[in-house]
């Protein structure tokens, strides 16, 4: 018996001992494929953490991206026409009055002889209110349009297509912009050029209504848009492809690559460059939006016959190109400036081309599937 103890020990104690290896291996590589695990979990949190560092605080393209673009459409429109109110003052007393306000010195003088310097900002608030509407419409619906029609042109067309989409977005977004500013032009213009016709928009709105009902805010709807359009797209088109040519020749490396400073830089010129095209383009219609709104009753072929086809391009032009490329300028390095304060990139270059655009829509839709 005792032998048959000692033989059958060893047949005994051999399953156990494999046993206990098997779970020994299986213990090393159920720890090593838990350390692993807890390695990679961690390395993907980190690429999370990461991708949440670098990632803009407003995604592009959603609600958020627009209403923000359309926030920095009324601070650099508002504000910078606000700012340049004696100008557009003088202006529209020379179209509307060339006999009295002969060029751009008569014409401030004689603002300061009789209004003296409180003058000078006559029609301010009318000012403030029509132009900060009208820029958040252009803006916000500009990026709307531009990514719309980015889209329905396809990835393969949208870059080989970027200045129509270019035009078409500016002219579909100044359309609704325009039905913002018009009422407050019309008081705007009556203000500035008609002594006593009333101190502000609070008391020149109601009199206006009274006076021509609530159409005659938009008696002058078409020459705007005649007059918008066409400088709204001028303004989008050429300063896209301006910024575009200047980060393609003229500086050493891409924009991505470039400080912030140099980009707002190339926003000013390239927008002061458009500025001084969208003037000469639509100069002939903003005569004919002064008149119009000055002269009660009057027509579009009362205008071309007091004014002259001649006086109807030249008249005022001088100092509306001063004027515009400087609020142009102006409006696109604000505009920009309060695109980097929030995180986005500034407008232009490769960066926010159309080609972009379609790029974004095709990696969310990627993500989507």
């Amino acid at each position: 018996m005792a032998s048959r103890d000692k033989v059958g020990c060893p047949a005994a104690t051999l399953p156990l001992d494999r046993l206990l290896a098997t779970l020994a291996a299986n213990a090393e590589q159920l720890g090593k494929r838990w350390e692993i695990a807890v390695r990679d979990r961690r390395a993907r949190a980190a690429e999370r953490r990461m991708e949440a560092d670098t990632a803009p605080p407003v995604q592009l393209h959603t609600p958020l991206f627009y209403a923000t673009c359309a926030l920095g459409g009324v601070l650099s429109t508002g504000l910078t026409h606000l700012a340049v109110t004696p100008l557009d003052l003088v202006k529209c007393n020379m179209q509307v009055d060339p006999s009295k306000y002969r060029d751009i010195s008569s014409g401030f003088g004689v603002l300061l002889q009789e209004q003296g310097l409180g003058g000078f900002f006559k029609g301010w608030m009318a000012t403030l209110v029509g132009y900060s509407s009208q820029g958040a419409c252009k803006f916000g619906f500009y990026e709307y349009f531009k990514k719309c029609y980015s889209d329905i042109a396809g990835p393969e067309n949208a870059d080989r297509l970027k200045t129509v989409i270019y035009l078409a977005a500016s002219a579909s977004a100044e359309v609704i912009a325009d039905l913002a500013l018009c009422p407050m032009e019309a008081v705007k213009v009556r203000i500035q050029t008609q002594p006593g016709f009333a101190r502000c928009l609070t008391d020149g709105l109601p009199k206006l209504v009274r006076s021509e009902g609530a159409f005659g805010l938009y008696k002058g709807i078409v020459p705007l848009w005649g007059r918008q359009i066409p400088y709204t797209m001028m303004k989008f088109a050429c300063f896209e492809t301006i910024v575009e040519m200047v980060y393609k020749h003229a500086v050493p490396k891409p924009k991505d690559q470039c400080s912030k400073p140099l980009q707002l830089a190339v926003s000013f010129a390239g927008g002061y460059i458009a500025g001084v095209l969208c003037a000469a383009v639509s100069h002939p219609a903003d005569n004919l939006v002064s008149f119009l709104n000055n002269a009660k009753g009057a027509t579009v072929a009362d205008a071309i016959t007091t004014i002259g086809l001649w006086g109807l391009f030249t008249r005022g032009l001088p100092l509306r190109i001063i004027m515009v490329g400087t609020l142009t300028g102006a409006q696109w390095a604000t505009y920009d400036a309060f695109k980097v304060f929030v995180g986005l990139p500034t407008t232009g270059g490769v960066s926010s081309s159309c080609h972009a655009a379609t790029t974004f829509h095709r990696v969310d839709h990627e993500k989507q599937n």
